[in-house]
C-alpha cells in the first residue's frame, strides 16, 4: 500500500523531507511512501521537474492559514494525502492544526494547537513549564519590564557577576533571532537597546503602551550546544532522530551586532559530539519528562519536538551535564535536512507518530553516513546598497546552474527563496536563502570521520568558488550575488584536536602525510608563542605536492624541496 505524506511550508526542508518521503528505502517495512508539498515556493514545482524528483504538489490560493486549511481538507478527502506535517512554527500558532480539527481531520495532521504552540512561541510560559516538570534549564533565570531598563541593568549585573554572562531574550516568536548575549557590563545599554529597537512594535502590538513588556534573563550556560529532533506519536511514545550541528551565526564567530543570528547557515549530521550515552541522556533528562508534561497539561498529540540544548563533558568525550535553552515545536531549518537525508524511514515514522505505535519503529540511520548542508544566500549589493542577509536583500536576479556538474559531483540543490518567471524560463532569486547544497558521504572502514567531513565540504565549497551555481547581479552579470559561511562543518576538525593530546595530534598528522605522499595538499601552519610548546594561532596557508615524508625528522616534503615539521601542522586539506 502506499500512503502519501504532505509536507506544509514554503522553504527547504519542506521539499527536503517530501522528496526522502518518496525516495529513501526502509530495509524493515514494505509499504511505500509519496511525499507531497503542500504550497512550497514558485521554483520548486518546476526545478522538481527538471530534476525528475518523484514528488506532487498541492496548491494553496496563498500563504494564509485559511487557505492552507481548505487546500489541506480537500487533499485528505480527495486521498491526495493521508497525512499532514506543519513544518513552519507560525502555522501552529495562528491555529491551522485547531482549523483541521474542526474540519474533521485532527487524527490526520501533527502539530500541536494553539494552545500547546506556547512551549515555542511564549519562552517565559515554557520555562515555567520546564521547571514545573524538573526539565533542567539556565541555573538561574528572571522575567523584568523591558520598558524598565534600571531592572533590566541590575538584573543583568548580578546574572554577570554570578555567571560571567547573561542571555536577555525576547519571549516571543522571534523565528530564532531573539536572543542576545552579554559578556561584560559595557555591553548592557547597547545590546539592549537593539533589542528593543528590533521588537518596539511587536512589544507594543501585544501589550500596549500601558502594560508591561516581558523580557527574559538568563544566566549563560557553558558548553557545546546541540539540538534534537524528537518524534512524539499521541500515545507519548517518541524517537529521538540523528543530530546535526546547526551554524546560526551569519559568519563565523560568536554572535554580536556585526554577526547577527540568523534562520540558519548551514548543518551538518551527526555531531561531532554524538554519542550513545548523549541520546540515553536527552532521551532520559529532556524528552521523557517534557512527553510526560505535554500529556499532563492536555497537550500532546502527534508532533515534532526540536529542544535546544547545552551539554557539558567531561575528557573523554561523556556528557556530564544537560540544559535547555528552549524548545522549538518544529523540524529546523536547515538543520533538519541532513537528519534527514540520512533516515532510510522517515515515512514508516511518520506514520507511527499517527498510530501511535513509535516505539516500534525506530530511525533506521545511514550511521556510516555523513551529511551537510550549506545555505547559499544573497550577498551585499544592489540598487540601494542592500547589505544582504540576513539584513536587507535584492530580489528578482537570474540564476545560472550548472546541472551536470551537480549530478557529476552527486550534491543535491535544494531551492528555497527562490521564483520561477515562466515567461524567461529561469529562475530568479527572491532574497534571504536562495538554496541550499547537500551532499552526503560514506565514512569507509580505514577513514576517520573528521578525513571525510573535510573532504565533503570542501567539495561544496568547490562548487560555490567555481560559480557552478550564481545569482548573476544585475549591475555584473559575471559576478555572483550568492554568499555562504565558510566553516559549515569545520567542527570535525575543532572536535578532533579538542580530544587529542599534542602527542596523538602529531601522530595522526603523520599517518595522514604518509598516506597523502603523491597528492596535492594545502597544509595550514601554525606559529609558537614563547610560553608555549604548541602552535596555538593559525599561520600561512601552503599548496603543493606532497613529494616525501621523512619519519626520522618529522617532516614533510612539498614541491621536492620545501620541508615543513609536523610540530607545526594545524591542518591538512588535500586538493
Amino acid at each position: 500500500m502506499t500512503y502519501k505524506i504532505g509536507f506544509a511550508g514554503t522553504d527547504g526542508r519542506t521539499l527536503l523531507s517530501a522528496l526522502v518521503t518518496s525516495t529513501a528505502k526502509s530495509e524493515k517495512y514494505e509499504n511505500n511512501f509519496e511525499g507531497v508539498v503542500i504550497r512550497g515556493t514558485p521554483a520548486m514545482p518546476q526545478f522538481a521537474n527538471i530534476m525528475g524528483w518523484p514528488i506532487d504538489f498541492l496548491h494553496t490560493a496563498n500563504n494564509s492559514v485559511e487557505a492552507y486549511s481548505t487546500a489541506i481538507i480537500q487533499g485528505l478527502k480527495s486521498g491526495a494525502i493521508d497525512y499532514s506535517v506543519v513544518m513552519p512554527e507560525d502555522l501552529l500558532y495562528k491555529g491551522l492544526v485547531d482549523e483541521i480539527k474542526e474540519g474533521g481531520f485532527g487524527d490526520r495532521i501533527a502539530g500541536l494547537t494553539r494552545v500547546g504552540s506556547f512551549i515555542e512561541g511564549d519562552k517565559i510560559a515554557c520555562k515555567r513549564l520546564c521547571e514545573k516538570y524538573s526539565i533542567p534549564v539556565a541555573d538561574e533565570w528572571h522575567v523584568a519590564d523591558a520598558r524598565d531598563y534600571r531592572m533590566v541593568r541590575d538584573l543583568c549585573l548580578k546574572l554577570l557577576d554570578r555567571y560571567g554572562g547573561v542571555v536577555i531574550k525576547y519571549p516571543y516568536s522571534a523565528a530564532g533571532k531573539g536572543s542576545r548575549i552579554i559578556l561584560d557590563a559595557w555591553e548592557i545599554r547597547e545590546v539592549f537597546d537593539t533589542l528593543i529597537n528590533d521588537y518596539e512594535d511587536d512589544y507594543r502590538g501585544m501589550f500596549g503602551n500601558k502594560s508591561e513588556w516581558p523580557l527574559l534573563l538568563e544566566s549563560r550556560m557553558s558548553g557545546i550546544e546541540i539540538s534534537f529532533t524528537i518524534l512524539v506519536d499521541k500515545n507519548s511514545n517518541f524517537q529521538i532522530l540523528p543530530t546535526a550541528m546547526d551554524y546560526p551565526e551569519r559568519f563565523e564567530g560568536p554572535a554580536s551586532k556585526d554577526n547577527p543570528i540568523t534562520g540558519g547557515m548551514g548543518s551538518i549530521s551527526p555531531h561531532p559530539m554524538e554519542t550513545d550515552d548523549l541520546i540515553q541522556m536527552v532521551a532520559t533528562d529532556i524528552a521523557q519528562p517534557l512527553v510526560s508534561a505535554m500529556k499532563k497539561e492536555n497537550i500532546l498529540r502527534p508532533c515534532v519536538l526540536y529542544p535546544g540544548c547545552i551539554i557539558s563533558f567531561v575528557g573523554d568525550r561523556r556528557p556530564k551535564r544537560i540544559r535547555v535553552c528552549e524548545i522549538n515545536i518544529r523540524p529546523g531549518e536547515p538543520e533538519f535536512q541532513p537528519v534527514a537525508r540520512r533516515l532510510r524511514n522517515l515515512g514508516p515514522m511518520i506514520k507511527a507518530m499517527f498510530e501511535g505505535n513509535l516505539n516500534e519503529v525506530t530511525p533506521e540511520v545511514r550511521a556510516d553516513q555523513l551529511s551537510i548542508c550549506i545555505a547559499l544566500t544573497t550577498g551585499p549589493g544592489g540598487p540601494d546598497g542592500q547589505k544582504g542577509y540576513p539584513w536587507s536583500c535584492t530580489k528578482g536576479e537570474r540564476l545560472e546552474i550548472d546541472f551536470s556538474y551537480f549530478k557529476k559531483k552527486n550534491i543535491q540543490i535544494i531551492p528555497s527563496a527562490m521564483t520561477y518567471s515562466e515567461d524567461d524560463a529561469v529562475f530568479k532569486s527572491d532574497g534571504s536563502r536562495v538554496a541550499f547544497l547537500n551532499s552526503n558521504a560514506t565514512v569507509k572502514p580505514e577513514e576517520k570521520m573528521v578525513e571525510v567531513a573535510e573532504r565533503l565540504r570542501q567539495k561544496l565549497y568547490a562548487a560555490f568558488r567555481e560559480g557552478k551555481i550564481r545569482v548573476m547581479p544585475r549591475e555584473n552579470p559575471k559576478s555572483n550575488r550568492l554568499a555562504l559561511r565558510e566553516d559549515i562543518g569545520s567542527h570535525y576538525l575543532l572536535s578532533e584536536k579538542l580530544f587529542l593530546d599534542n602527542k596523538e595530534a602529531v601522530m595522526n598528522i603523520a599517518k595522514t602525510l604518509q598516506k597523502g605522499v603523491g597528492r596535492k595538499a594545502r597544509i595550514l601552519i601554525g606559529r609558537y608563542t614563547p610560553d608555549s610548546q604548541l602552535p596555538i594561532f593559525k599561520g600561512e596557508a601552503i599548496e603543493g605536492t606532497i613529494t616525501n615524508y621523512d619519519q626520522q625528522e618529522h617532516e614533510v616534503e612539498l614541491d621536492g624541496y620545501r620541508r615543513i615539521g609536523t610540530q607545526t601542522i594545524q591542518e591538512i586539506v588535500f586538493l
